[in-house]
């Protein structure tokens, strides 16, 4: 059976939306959310938590017990302008594991489904993909900061749904090897990635007060929304 390591980065303080991975959530902090959509992935045999926060660490230890495991952040990876590159090479020289896979307390409409089958893609074409990462497909009329169109004519006004694609890196979940985040120099997307598209439901994340507020209209519907 496929087995991979789940790394979830958390920090204590954030800048657009307060104290996030605590704050109340359909009645419980906000990241107990992807606790428990991890929890129901058969494939996942670890969680793993990188945090500065003692508060974050407590209660994920008296929430989850031992199904979790803690990675104090040490201070020289500790800031809002640290990448999360540093933080994910710091947390593979502290655990065990070869397959990992990295998400974020801020995507709670993510679920076991769509990570199930994302884990069963990667591991069945690891001779095609050495990493793996969820974008969301975005049709629509795109413009630089000129005003000059970047993907249509203005000439010749299609339909959204004829124009080419873009996809959007949705920070949703990246799946990849510690080879692979070696080889291409501590990058969790590696030298050959495969992007893995995510409905635009799932692929809401926590940026700002309104997603959050969305975000927790939409949880309390999972079950209208068939997801």
């Amino acid at each position: 059976m496929y087995k991979v390591t789940t790394l979830l980065p958390m920090k204590g303080n954030s800048e657009r939306v307060k104290n996030k991975n605590m704050r109340d959530f359909n009645g419980k902090p906000l990241y107990h959310a992807i606790v428990k959509t991890l929890l129901d992935v058969e494939y996942i045999d670890k969680i793993a938590i990188n945090t500065d926060s003692e508060i974050i660490a407590s209660d994920a230890i008296k929430s989850f017990g031992d199904k979790i495991t803690i990675i104090n952040r040490p201070k020289n990876i500790i800031g809002d302008f640290v990448s999360m590159n540093d933080i994910i090479a710091y947390d593979l020289s502290q655990i065990e594991g070869q397959y990992f896979l990295q998400t974020h307390s801020t995507n709670p409409m993510l679920t076991a489904n769509t990570l199930k089958n994302a884990i069963e893609f990667y591991f069945n074409n690891l001779d095609k993909y050495d990493s793996l990462f969820s974008v969301t497909k975005v049709q629509t009329r795109f413009y630089d900061a000129n005003t000059k169109p970047i993907n249509h004519d203005l000439t010749n006004l299609i339909r959204t749904q004829d124009i080419s694609p873009f996809y959007e890196e949705n920070s949703n979940f990246y799946i990849f090897s510690k080879e692979s985040f070696k080889n291409s120099s501590n990058r969790r997307i590696g030298l050959k990635p495969k992007m893995f598209e995510t409905n635009k439901l799932e692929s809401i994340d926590i940026d700002e007060p309104e997603d959050f507020i969305l975000a927790e209209i939409l949880y309390k519907n999972k079950e209208l929304l068939c997801l």
